[in-house]
Protein backbone atom coordinates (compact mmCIF):
# COMPACT_ATOMS: atom_id res chain seq x y z
CA UNK A 1 0.00 0.00 0.00
CA UNK A 2 2.03 2.82 -1.47
CA UNK A 3 -0.03 5.74 -0.46
CA UNK A 4 0.53 4.64 3.15
CA UNK A 5 3.72 6.32 2.93
CA UNK A 6 3.13 9.21 0.82
CA UNK A 7 3.19 12.72 2.39
CA UNK A 8 -0.29 13.41 1.68
CA UNK A 9 -2.09 10.60 4.07
CA UNK A 10 -2.07 11.01 8.02
CA UNK A 11 -3.49 8.02 9.64
CA UNK A 12 -5.14 8.74 13.23
CA UNK A 13 -4.48 5.42 15.76
CA UNK A 14 -3.96 3.23 12.81
CA UNK A 15 -7.78 4.06 11.74
CA UNK A 16 -8.23 4.53 7.82
CA UNK A 17 -11.43 6.14 8.41
CA UNK A 18 -9.73 9.15 9.94
CA UNK A 19 -6.97 9.51 6.89
CA UNK A 20 -6.78 13.22 6.12
CA UNK A 21 -4.56 15.36 4.05
CA UNK A 22 -1.35 16.22 5.91
CA UNK A 23 -1.71 19.48 3.75
CA UNK A 24 -4.92 20.57 5.38
CA UNK A 25 -3.74 21.13 9.16
CA UNK A 26 -5.71 23.72 10.57
CA UNK A 27 -4.36 27.16 10.10
CA UNK A 28 -4.01 27.95 14.04
CA UNK A 29 -1.99 24.86 14.54
CA UNK A 30 0.48 24.71 10.98
CA UNK A 31 0.51 28.68 12.62
CA UNK A 32 2.10 28.12 16.07
CA UNK A 33 4.48 24.85 15.14
CA UNK A 34 5.91 27.31 12.38
CA UNK A 35 6.83 29.99 15.41
CA UNK A 36 8.42 27.08 17.16
CA UNK A 37 10.30 26.08 14.42
CA UNK A 38 11.40 29.61 13.85
CA UNK A 39 13.12 29.92 16.95
CA UNK A 40 15.11 26.90 17.02
CA UNK A 41 16.23 28.28 13.29
CA UNK A 42 17.22 31.42 14.49
CA UNK A 43 19.30 30.12 18.27
CA UNK A 44 21.25 27.73 16.05
CA UNK A 45 21.91 29.71 13.03
CA UNK A 46 22.50 33.83 14.16
CA UNK A 47 26.24 33.78 14.45
CA UNK A 48 27.13 32.51 11.08
CA UNK A 49 23.94 35.05 9.52
CA UNK A 50 25.98 37.90 11.20
CA UNK A 51 29.28 36.40 9.17
CA UNK A 52 27.26 36.29 5.94
CA UNK A 53 26.26 40.24 6.31
CA UNK A 54 30.34 41.47 7.54
CA UNK A 55 31.16 39.51 4.39
CA UNK A 56 28.73 40.55 2.04
CA UNK A 57 29.08 44.39 2.71
CA UNK A 58 32.43 44.79 3.26
CA UNK A 59 34.30 47.37 1.29
CA UNK A 60 36.57 45.78 -0.84
CA UNK A 61 39.52 48.75 -2.15
CA UNK A 62 41.25 48.04 -5.17
CA UNK A 63 44.98 47.11 -4.88
CA UNK A 64 44.11 46.07 -0.97
CA UNK A 65 43.17 42.22 0.38
CA UNK A 66 39.89 41.99 1.42
CA UNK A 67 38.75 42.67 4.96
CA UNK A 68 37.83 39.54 5.21
CA UNK A 69 39.16 36.27 3.43
CA UNK A 70 36.31 33.81 4.08
CA UNK A 71 33.91 32.06 6.84
CA UNK A 72 36.78 31.59 9.71
CA UNK A 73 38.93 34.87 8.84
CA UNK A 74 35.97 36.74 9.48
CA UNK A 75 34.65 34.83 12.21
CA UNK A 76 38.31 34.97 14.05
CA UNK A 77 38.51 38.66 13.58
CA UNK A 78 35.56 39.63 14.89
CA UNK A 79 36.07 37.59 18.29
CA UNK A 80 39.37 39.50 18.58
CA UNK A 81 38.38 42.79 17.68
CA UNK A 82 35.08 42.72 19.40
CA UNK A 83 34.44 39.89 21.51
CA UNK A 84 32.43 36.40 20.82
CA UNK A 85 29.15 38.02 21.72
CA UNK A 86 29.83 40.25 18.53
CA UNK A 87 28.57 37.15 16.52
CA UNK A 88 25.13 37.45 18.39
CA UNK A 89 25.11 41.44 17.70
CA UNK A 90 21.37 41.92 16.11
CA UNK A 91 19.98 38.94 17.15
CA UNK A 92 17.36 40.41 19.49
CA UNK A 93 15.39 41.87 16.34
CA UNK A 94 15.07 38.40 14.32
CA UNK A 95 14.63 36.12 17.65
CA UNK A 96 11.65 38.72 18.71
CA UNK A 97 10.29 38.88 15.01
CA UNK A 98 11.30 35.18 14.35
CA UNK A 99 7.93 33.52 16.64
CA UNK A 100 5.06 35.63 14.51
CA UNK A 101 7.75 35.75 10.71
CA UNK A 102 8.05 32.17 10.31
CA UNK A 103 4.07 31.15 11.65
CA UNK A 104 3.23 33.82 9.08
CA UNK A 105 5.40 31.83 6.98
CA UNK A 106 4.10 28.39 7.52
CA UNK A 107 0.61 30.40 7.54
CA UNK A 108 1.11 31.12 4.39
CA UNK A 109 2.49 27.82 2.65
CA UNK A 110 -0.67 26.76 3.71
CA UNK A 111 -2.79 29.17 2.59
CA UNK A 112 -0.80 28.35 -0.70
CA UNK A 113 -1.93 24.93 -0.56
CA UNK A 114 -5.18 25.97 -0.45
CA UNK A 115 -4.89 27.86 -3.85
CA UNK A 116 -2.13 26.14 -5.91
CA UNK A 117 -2.06 22.39 -4.44
CA UNK A 118 -4.31 19.38 -4.42
CA UNK A 119 -4.48 15.83 -3.34
CA UNK A 120 -2.56 14.77 -6.25
CA UNK A 121 0.01 17.75 -5.74
CA UNK A 122 1.47 16.25 -2.89
CA UNK A 123 0.63 12.30 -4.16
CA UNK A 124 2.66 12.61 -7.00
CA UNK A 125 4.84 15.43 -6.12
CA UNK A 126 3.97 17.86 -8.48
CA UNK A 127 6.75 20.53 -7.60
CA UNK A 128 5.78 23.17 -9.66
CA UNK A 129 2.57 23.33 -7.46
CA UNK A 130 4.16 22.95 -4.30
CA UNK A 131 6.68 25.70 -5.25
CA UNK A 132 3.98 27.93 -6.17
CA UNK A 133 2.21 27.39 -2.72
CA UNK A 134 5.38 27.62 -1.07
CA UNK A 135 5.60 31.31 -3.04
CA UNK A 136 2.83 32.41 -1.15
CA UNK A 137 4.66 32.49 2.27
CA UNK A 138 6.50 35.67 1.34
CA UNK A 139 3.71 37.65 0.80
CA UNK A 140 3.32 36.86 4.82
CA UNK A 141 6.36 37.39 6.12
CA UNK A 142 7.59 40.60 5.06
CA UNK A 143 5.72 43.35 6.42
CA UNK A 144 7.51 41.86 10.10
CA UNK A 145 11.03 40.48 8.26
CA UNK A 146 11.62 43.73 6.53
CA UNK A 147 11.60 46.30 8.94
CA UNK A 148 13.85 43.49 10.89
CA UNK A 149 15.96 42.96 7.95
CA UNK A 150 16.88 46.36 8.02
CA UNK A 151 18.11 47.01 11.87
CA UNK A 152 19.98 43.53 11.75
CA UNK A 153 22.26 44.45 9.24
CA UNK A 154 22.54 47.69 10.13
CA UNK A 155 23.50 46.40 13.36
CA UNK A 156 25.93 44.08 12.38
CA UNK A 157 28.18 45.88 9.85
CA UNK A 158 28.08 49.15 12.07
CA UNK A 159 31.35 48.06 13.57
CA UNK A 160 33.18 47.53 10.29
CA UNK A 161 31.69 50.47 8.95
CA UNK A 162 33.88 54.05 9.03
CA UNK A 163 31.82 55.79 11.60
CA UNK A 164 31.75 53.17 13.93
CA UNK A 165 29.16 52.11 16.51
CA UNK A 166 26.44 54.47 15.98
CA UNK A 167 23.65 52.35 17.98
CA UNK A 168 23.59 50.66 21.29
CA UNK A 169 21.02 48.25 20.49
CA UNK A 170 18.44 46.95 18.02
CA UNK A 171 15.80 49.48 19.28
CA UNK A 172 17.80 52.41 19.56
CA UNK A 173 18.66 51.60 16.18
CA UNK A 174 15.01 51.19 15.02
CA UNK A 175 13.66 54.38 16.64
CA UNK A 176 16.71 56.43 14.98
CA UNK A 177 15.60 54.76 11.46
CA UNK A 178 12.09 56.08 12.66
CA UNK A 179 12.64 59.65 13.42
CA UNK A 180 15.42 59.91 10.66
CA UNK A 181 13.08 58.80 7.92
CA UNK A 182 9.74 57.15 9.14
CA UNK A 183 8.79 53.97 8.14
CA UNK A 184 9.78 54.55 4.95
CA UNK A 185 13.54 54.68 5.91
CA UNK A 186 13.06 51.50 8.49
CA UNK A 187 11.28 49.27 5.78
CA UNK A 188 13.82 50.27 3.02
CA UNK A 189 14.48 47.21 1.18
CA UNK A 190 10.78 46.02 1.05
CA UNK A 191 10.40 44.55 -1.79
CA UNK A 192 13.85 43.20 -2.13
CA UNK A 193 12.73 41.34 0.71
CA UNK A 194 9.89 40.33 -0.70
CA UNK A 195 11.21 38.85 -3.81
CA UNK A 196 14.11 36.93 -1.84
CA UNK A 197 11.43 35.21 0.18
CA UNK A 198 8.68 34.38 -2.58
CA UNK A 199 11.73 33.03 -4.50
CA UNK A 200 13.25 31.15 -1.68
CA UNK A 201 10.26 29.50 0.06
CA UNK A 202 9.19 27.94 -3.30
CA UNK A 203 12.43 26.04 -3.65
CA UNK A 204 12.67 25.76 0.44
CA UNK A 205 9.05 24.44 0.64
CA UNK A 206 9.09 21.99 -2.36
CA UNK A 207 12.67 20.67 -2.12
CA UNK A 208 11.49 20.04 1.74
CA UNK A 209 8.04 17.90 0.41
CA UNK A 210 10.23 15.88 -2.14
CA UNK A 211 13.33 14.97 0.26
CA UNK A 212 10.74 14.27 3.05
CA UNK A 213 9.20 11.51 0.74
CA UNK A 214 12.59 10.23 -0.02
CA UNK A 215 13.75 9.87 3.47
CA UNK A 216 10.14 8.52 4.43
CA UNK A 217 10.64 4.64 4.92
CA UNK A 218 8.54 2.48 3.49
CA UNK A 219 5.02 2.00 5.20
CA UNK A 220 5.90 4.84 7.47
CA UNK A 221 3.66 7.95 7.71
CA UNK A 222 6.77 10.50 7.31
CA UNK A 223 10.54 10.15 8.42
CA UNK A 224 12.52 9.46 11.74
CA UNK A 225 14.36 12.51 13.36
CA UNK A 226 17.43 12.06 11.22
CA UNK A 227 15.66 12.06 7.74
CA UNK A 228 13.62 15.42 8.90
CA UNK A 229 16.98 16.99 9.52
CA UNK A 230 18.44 16.21 6.63
CA UNK A 231 15.33 17.09 4.73
CA UNK A 232 15.31 20.32 6.31
CA UNK A 233 18.85 21.13 6.06
CA UNK A 234 19.10 20.74 2.32
CA UNK A 235 15.81 22.24 1.63
CA UNK A 236 17.29 25.88 3.37
CA UNK A 237 20.71 24.81 1.37
CA UNK A 238 18.60 24.85 -1.62
CA UNK A 239 16.47 27.93 -0.53
CA UNK A 240 19.72 30.25 0.06
CA UNK A 241 21.40 28.78 -3.02
CA UNK A 242 18.86 30.38 -5.25
CA UNK A 243 17.90 33.65 -3.10
CA UNK A 244 21.61 34.67 -2.52
CA UNK A 245 21.91 37.05 -5.02
CA UNK A 246 18.80 38.83 -4.22
CA UNK A 247 19.92 38.67 -0.58
CA UNK A 248 23.39 39.95 -1.24
CA UNK A 249 21.63 43.19 -2.84
CA UNK A 250 18.92 43.86 -0.31
CA UNK A 251 21.62 43.83 1.85
CA UNK A 252 24.23 46.38 0.07
CA UNK A 253 20.67 48.64 0.01
CA UNK A 254 19.15 48.27 3.20
CA UNK A 255 23.18 49.01 4.66
CA UNK A 256 23.93 52.41 2.74
CA UNK A 257 23.61 55.84 3.03
CA UNK A 258 20.28 57.58 1.90
CA UNK A 259 20.33 57.94 -1.28
CA UNK A 260 22.63 56.01 -2.56
CA UNK A 261 20.97 53.84 -4.41
CA UNK A 262 17.77 56.10 -6.15
CA UNK A 263 16.56 52.89 -7.98
CA UNK A 264 16.47 49.91 -5.11
CA UNK A 265 17.92 46.74 -5.90
CA UNK A 266 18.53 47.88 -9.72
CA UNK A 267 20.90 50.69 -8.61
CA UNK A 268 22.75 48.05 -6.64
CA UNK A 269 22.84 45.53 -9.18
CA UNK A 270 24.58 47.90 -11.89
CA UNK A 271 27.13 49.10 -9.60
CA UNK A 272 27.73 45.67 -8.11
CA UNK A 273 28.11 44.59 -11.81
CA UNK A 274 30.37 47.37 -12.94
CA UNK A 275 32.51 47.26 -10.06
CA UNK A 276 33.22 43.55 -9.10
CA UNK A 277 31.42 41.63 -11.69
CA UNK A 278 28.30 39.04 -11.12
CA UNK A 279 29.55 36.90 -9.15
CA UNK A 280 30.11 39.55 -6.72
CA UNK A 281 26.43 38.47 -6.06
CA UNK A 282 27.79 34.90 -4.25
CA UNK A 283 29.64 37.06 -2.35
CA UNK A 284 29.17 35.44 1.33
CA UNK A 285 27.58 32.01 0.15
CA UNK A 286 30.10 30.00 2.28
CA UNK A 287 28.60 31.40 5.60
CA UNK A 288 24.98 30.86 4.16
CA UNK A 289 25.56 27.30 3.20
CA UNK A 290 27.16 26.63 6.11
CA UNK A 291 24.33 27.95 8.65
CA UNK A 292 21.49 27.08 5.91
CA UNK A 293 21.96 23.54 7.32
CA UNK A 294 21.47 23.41 10.54
CA UNK A 295 20.02 26.11 11.05
CA UNK A 296 16.85 24.44 8.79
CA UNK A 297 17.51 21.68 10.13
CA UNK A 298 16.27 22.60 13.77
CA UNK A 299 13.30 24.54 11.88
CA UNK A 300 11.83 21.71 10.23
CA UNK A 301 12.30 19.46 13.40
CA UNK A 302 11.27 21.94 15.70
CA UNK A 303 7.96 22.42 13.07
CA UNK A 304 7.35 18.61 12.28
CA UNK A 305 7.93 17.51 16.50
CA UNK A 306 5.24 20.33 17.32
CA UNK A 307 2.88 19.11 14.87
CA UNK A 308 3.60 15.38 16.62
CA UNK A 309 2.87 17.41 19.84
CA UNK A 310 -0.21 18.85 18.72
CA UNK A 311 -1.85 16.22 17.43
CA UNK A 312 -0.84 13.86 20.56
CA UNK A 313 -2.77 16.01 23.10
CA UNK A 314 -5.42 15.62 20.38
CA UNK A 315 -5.17 19.60 18.86
CA UNK A 316 -7.24 18.80 15.57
Amino acid sequence: HRAERTPYTEHSMGDEAEAKPVGRQSFLKTTAAGGFGGVCLVLSGHPLDTIKVRIQTMTVKPGQPPPYRGTLDCAMKMMRAEGPLSLYRGMSAPLVGVTPMYAMCFLGYEIGKRIFTTEESYKNLRVLDIAAAGAVSGLFTTPILAPLERVKCVMQVQAASEGGTKYKGTVECGKAMLKEGGFRNLNRGFCATMLRDSLASAFYFSSYEVLKRAFTPEGAAGPGVGGTLVAGGFAGMFNWLFAVPVDTLKSKLQVAPEGKYPNGIRSVFKEVAAKDGVMALYRGIGPIMIRAFPANAACFLGYESAIKFFNYIGWK
